[in-house]
């Protein structure tokens, strides 16, 4: 098939850690599965027994054995996962205490650290002792302001190590994304950093970390760490506080397995983001699973995803330690001083699996950038690619362009699973334009509208059974409401996604974006509340509406805007709006385009209707027109000549 662009050898394959997996199944239940795809069927044909020979083949450390390992495989949501059982997140990941490398840190401020993981250890020893001096016990939750550094690490495990649960949002978030997100929380301690640095330049947060101070009365401590220089006007703990006692061992908290652990934050259409909490032992068993047999991570191999720390892609690669590995980070613009600065470090570093989003591939390709000319990159096996569909003319451009040998995954899942449903595979070929295969363990479907499944046509996302990493709840969510309505409101009994998915003969694997009107830039996951938010208190707008327009490889934000009284708009309006939206969400949150119209569609019911404009807009045709009230609007965005620019 001319498609293939990689296959693996047959030494290759024998080596992985899937194989040692299939061969694991078929001697444990005198069975004779021969290919992934047989392997796959199996998995999701006898979950129980899947899930325990991945409990024990990744040697999870517990206190106490499960009694059972699923409760009811068909209930969704609501399935309990290893019950009875205890365990320690933190424990997990710092199993090793020796001197290979744990962390390896590069900064655009061309800062280089190495941890060792008896070091990495000791750290974390001293962090959670001072937490508890600080008073944190399990169930206080700690909000992270923080840069892609050793430190972020360090205190999380510290805070899983006790019990507490950790949330994160990155720094460049403005004071409304960030109050939206930790209000509903209500943190404890906040740890964060001075500032950080991007693209050549230093960001000072401190003013803003003063403001969500004052404005979160559950705060009752700052850890301020001197990222961008010595100063700490403020009189917050600093990182010098937290490590100057003399600890030097752990007592990790034994905690159920669906205990929580972390905090993410996905955005639906209406209201504040959505406080997604994930358990310890789900993400625990979750993450392993994905990155020993479909990565194929084994000890002493250096991974790197290319991520801030509040893109779930971060807690991803950091349970990386659980197997030996050496984290990679990386905390600045990826493309300064150089397009090709990334790609110097992945080469001097030694990396062997680099993961990064498909946005970054694509901006390489546009560029002309022709990696291989720049380095050999000789340890590099694995590139993952992950945020939005890699296309094909960028599977093309990895293997002429940057490496022949080398295995190109597109992954997918997302932040409301904090992992993936469809990824890469190391005894399988890469197809371009495709995703590998689905996930073991995962019982992934493309659903028509009418619930039937479907192979070889677009459908919608589902899962119809349970799986460890679902989320255990939303935080305040009486009666998990809101919960059920963001996954079990279209299909009974099963998790819709909100992306199209095409699941081919082989389970090959095409992922066409989102199906809802969930805005994707770069792959994160942003509500168009968060924007209309901060357009409302615009005095000159009247209405707006946020759509995702493909672009380029990517997804892109339009903002549409209706003026008061028919006003003129102009370069300077625009400006203050994406101003504005910059400085009250992020960077991330303010549109490419910002385009005036006459009018904005609304359901019967009152509702703004997003998904129809973007698929006029996207080059679809809206379905049921007969909801809206003035259905006569949608012919205002056909056409719109911005759109092509």
């Amino acid at each position: 098939m001319n498609n293939i662009l990689w296959k693996p050898s047959l030494d290759v394959i024998s080596n992985t850690n899937i194989e040692s997996l299939r061969n694991l199944i078929n001697s444990y239940h005198s069975i004779e599965l021969e290919t992934y795809q047989e392997l796959y069927d199996w998995s999701i044909q006898n979950i129980e027994n899947f899930w325990k020979i991945v409990w024990e083949d990744c040697e999870i450390i517990f206190s106490k054995n499960y009694s059972s390992i699923l409760d009811d495989q068909n209930k969704m949501p609501g399935a309990k996962w290893f019950n009875s059982s205890r365990l320690n997140f933190a424990e997990n990941l710092l199993k090793f205490k020796n001197e290979n490398l744990a962390i390896d840190f590069f900064g655009e401020n061309k800062e280089n650290i190495q941890i060792s993981y008896n070091e990495l250890y000791s750290l974390v020893a001293k962090v959670s002792f001072s937490f508890k001096e600080m008073g944190i016990v399990k169930g206080d939750r700690i909000g992270a302001i923080m840069p892609n550094i050793p430190e972020t690490i360090i205190c999380m495990l510290a805070a899983s190590s006790l019990g507490a649960v950790w949330s994160s949002c990155s720094p460049d978030f403005g004071y409304q994304g960030i109050l939206d997100r930790f209000s509903q929380i209500e943190p404890k301690i906040i740890v964060t950093t001075n500032g950080y640095y991007f693209k050549g330049k230093i960001f000072n947060i401190e003013e803003k970390i003063k403001s969500i101070n004052s404005s979160i009365s559950s705060i009752e401590k700052i850890i301020m760490i001197d990222y961008i220089d010595k100063k700490n006007p403020n009189n917050y703990f600093t990182w010098r506080d937290i490590i100057s006692n003399d600890s030097v061992s752990i007592s990790f908290e034994q905690l159920p397995f669906n205990y929580p652990l972390y905090i993410m934050y996905s955005s639906g259409t209406t209201g504040k983001p959505k406080s997604i909490v994930h358990s310890s032992g789900g993400t625990l068993i979750q993450h392993l699973k994905e990155l020993k047999y479909h990565v194929d991570l084994k000890n002493k191999d250096k991974i790197f995803y290319y991520t801030t720390c509040g893109w779930m892609m971060w807690n991803w690669l950091v349970s990386s330690l659980s197997l030996g590995a050496t984290v990679t980070l990386y905390e600045g613009s990826p493309f300064y001083p150089k397009t090709d600065s990334l790609l110097q470090i992945i080469d001097g570093a030694k990396v062997n699996i680099f993961g990064t989003s498909a946005k970054y591939i694509s901006y390489l390709k546009g560029t002309g950038c022709i990696p291989k000319k720049i380095a050999g990159f000789k340890q590099l096996k694995t590139i993952l690619s992950t945020g939005s569909p890699l296309t094909e003319d960028l599977f093309e451009y990895v293997y002429n362009y940057w490496k022949k040998e080398v295995q190109l995954s597109s992954i997918s899942g997302g932040t409301d699973i904090i992992s993936c449903f469809a990824l890469g595979c190391p005894t399988l070929p890469v197809i371009k334009g495709e995703l590998q295969c689905l996930g073991l363990g995962m019982s992934v479907k493309s659903y028509s509208e009418q619930g039937v499944a479907q192979l070889n046509v677009k459908g919608e996302l589902i899962c119809d059974k349970p799986f460890p990493s679902m989320p255990i709840y939303f935080w305040n969510d009486n009666n998990k409401k809101k919960y059920r309505k963001a996954y079990f409101n279209k299909y009974s009994n099963v998790w819709t996604h909100g992306d199209f998915i095409l699941i081919n003969n082989n389970y090959g694997v095409k992922i066409f974006g989102r199906s809802d009107a969930t805005l994707n830039p770069g792959g994160v996951r942003i509500g168009t509340s968060e924007i209309y938010h901060v357009v409302e208190t615009i005095s000159y707008i009247e209405d707006s509406l946020a759509i995702g327009q493909n672009w380029k490889d990517d997804e892109r934000i339009v903002l549409f805007i209706k003026i008061k009284g028919g006003g003129c708009f102009s370069d300077k309006l625009e400006k203050e709006i994406k101003n504005k939206i910059k400085s009250f969400c992020s960077p991330r949150h303010v549109p490419s385009k910002i385009i005036p119209i006459e009018d904005i569609p609304y359901t019967i019911n009152g509702k703004k209707v997003e998904i129809a404009v973007k698929n006029i807009i996207n080059g679809f045709e809206p379905d049921n027109k007969s909801s809206l009230s003035n259905p006569e609007s949608l012919d205002l965005y056909k056409n719109i000549i911005e759109l092509n620019q």
